[in-house]
Parts: C-alpha cells; structure tokens; sequence
C-alpha cells in the first residue's frame, strides 16, 4: 500500500515543478530572443551587403553625395583632354543591329492625362493631382548609353564622363545608360542629335499614359521589370527590362538611373500659383541664402538602381542642380517630330 505523500512533500514537489515550469520559459525566451538576433543579424547584413561594395571596387561607384563640388571641378578640368575613341572605333563598341535598336523613338500621342498625385504620403512637390493637355512628341525608347554618348564626345571633342578612365568607356558597359553627366551634358547631346531634353510633362506622360498608373507597367511594384534598391548594384543594359515597358514603349522609365528632364523645379499649379522650390535653405541666412535661391534646380524624373521602391512611381519628382553629376544621373533626348537616331 502506497504511504500517503506529507503536505511537506507536496509543497517541495509543487516547487519543483514551478521551477521547471519557469526555467522553460526562460529558456524558450532566451533562445527565441537569440533566433531574432541572428535573424536581424543576417537581416542586417543582407541590406549592407546591397548598400556597400567591395573597397577594391570603389572605382565603380563614385558617389556625387558629398563629393559634388570635387567631382564637377575635375570634370570642368578635363575640357581638352586627348580623346581615347574615334567615330570610327566607336562603331565597333556594338553591333550594328544593336545601334539600330537604340536609335528608335516611340510616338506619344496628343492629349490629355492625370500628372502628380493627391496621395498624403507623396512628396509635397509631387502633388497635387492635375490635368494637362500635351501636343504629340517623340521620346526616345532607351535612355542614351555610353557607346552612343562616346560617339558625340568622339565627333565633337567633347570631355568624357568622369568614370571613363583615360576617356574610355568601363568594361562591359557599352549598352548601359551613360551616367556622371550633367544637365548641361545631357542638353548638349540632344542638340548635337537634333533633339532636345524632354519637358517634365513629356516625359510623365510617356511613363504613365493615361489611366494615371503609379509605374510604367501598372499599378503594382514588379521588382522583375526594373533595376531599382541595389538589387544588383549598378546600372544594367538599357535592353534587359523590355517586359517593364511604358504604355507607349519607352523602356528604363522606372529604374536604372534618373533622368534629367528640360523642366526647371516649380510647384505644380494650385490656385493659380506657382512656387520655387528651394530645398535645405534653413541653413543659408541673409545674402547667403539670397545667392542659394537665386540657383535654378533641374528636374529629374524615374527611380534609379539606388532608390527606394516608393522613388520609382511615374509621379515621383527629383531634382538637383544643373552642374551636379553622379553615378545614377542619366538622360534620353525628345523630339516633337520623330528624327533619326544618331549612328556611326
């Protein structure tokens, strides 16, 4: 016959339960606690891993932030430095079927469409939305690259972009969009291939269409159709995303760089008005500031490989000033009629 169990007993068994029963739960707390940690961890690595790179290839990305004033100063110093190509050898940068492709244009048709947007959560700049009438223009199809860029720095003696060493285009990046060149560069181009730089309103219109999309594609972020949040940390050929297309064809108008637009940065109009933008002034005080507002900012349109999935939107205004250059700057050249692509 089982003796029964003392009530002293019970306590010390009920104790030692409780004390399992506590050190279990601070076990699954600590280990579930650590699980996060490595999780944030790996988390963490993971997103500096896409915002770094490797040091011994810093010459791949140089960064106009912070560096701007140095970087344009080397740039205006390159003037009359010997030209590395020919408008012979440029002809072999690719082939001929590809120079043929890049010097199409898409027709955008005359008419209204819905431009900015009325979302809280848009930039002030960005807003509101509104409607505007646009003649028919021509846009070209892909942004310029750097082999069609080479071609008018070859023909016209012009100073290469900064990251063409000894005025060479990189290894492998003929077919990508030309970058580190400015507002002045790009407008430059476009006279030189009988073209010019897009109005702001163009080049929306282009992007958008009209049913008011927020991407060139449709109304749902497709990370498959753009090179955008250093998911592959650096520009790409301006043929790799042919499925993120626009209404009307024009290719690269969501990601791989940003591109400048003619359009200086004004407010859109709301009751009749209109306001300079003039960003970042609050440190600037009296004849300071006055000089820094007088500097005209240029817009600039579409997300680039470095930006946030939200700078992508057809909408999405950025901007800068006209002398800037960096390594997601790029451009594509307008028309109100179609004209001839540029061809060695």
């Amino acid at each position: 016959m089982r003796k029964p169990v003392s009530s002293q007993e019970l306590k010390r068994r009920k104790r030692f339960v409780m004390a399992v029963f506590l050190t279990c739960i601070a076990a699954a707390m600590i280990g579930g606690s650590i699980h996060v940690m490595e999780l944030g961890s790996m988390r963490m690595d993971e997103m500096r891993a896409k915002i770094t790179y490797d040091v011994a290839e810093v010459d791949q990305h140089v960064r106009a932030a912070g560096e701007d004033v140095l970087i344009q100063a080397e740039h205006e110093a390159r003037m009359d430095e010997a030209q590395f190509y020919t408008p012979e050898s440029v002809k072999g940068l690719m082939p001929a079927e590809t120079w043929v492709a890049l010097a199409e244009m898409v027709r955008v048709p005359a008419g209204d469409f819905s431009m900015g947007s009325n979302d809280s959560r848009a930039n002030k700049e960005d807003r509101p939305l509104h409607h505007v009438d646009v003649p028919e223009f021509w846009l070209d199809k892909y942004p310029v690259t750097q082999a069609q860029y080479a071609l008018f720095v070859a023909m016209e003696h012009y100073r290469p972009p900064l990251n063409w060493d000894g005025g060479k285009i990189p290894d492998g990046l003929n077919d990508h969009p030309v970058t580190l060149v400015s507002w002045y560069n790009a407008r430059d181009y476009c006279a030189w291939a009988g073209k010019r730089l897009p109005e702001e309103i163009e080049w929306e219109k282009a992007a958008r269409g009209v049913d008011a999309r927020r991407w060139p594609w449709g109304d749902d972020m497709d990370v498959s159709r753009l090179n955008t949040y250093y998911q592959i940390g650096h520009t790409t050929s301006v043929m790799q995303y042919e499925h993120g297309a626009s209404p009307y064809g024009a290719m690269d108008m969501a990601g791989n760089v940003s591109e400048w637009v003619f359009s200086e940065l004004v407010s859109y109009p709301e009751d009749g008005a209109l306001e300079k933008f003039s960003p970042h002034l609050d440190q600037f005080t009296g004849a300071g500031r006055e000089d820094v507002e007088r500097i005209v900012k240029r817009v600039m349109r579409g997300g680039s490989w470095k930006s946030d999935p939200f700078s992508t939107v057809t909408y999405r205004r950025n901007y800068s000033l006209p002398n800037m250059a960096s390594d997601f700057y790029g451009f594509r050249c307008a028309s109100s009629q179609k004209v001839d692509g540029v061809q060695p």
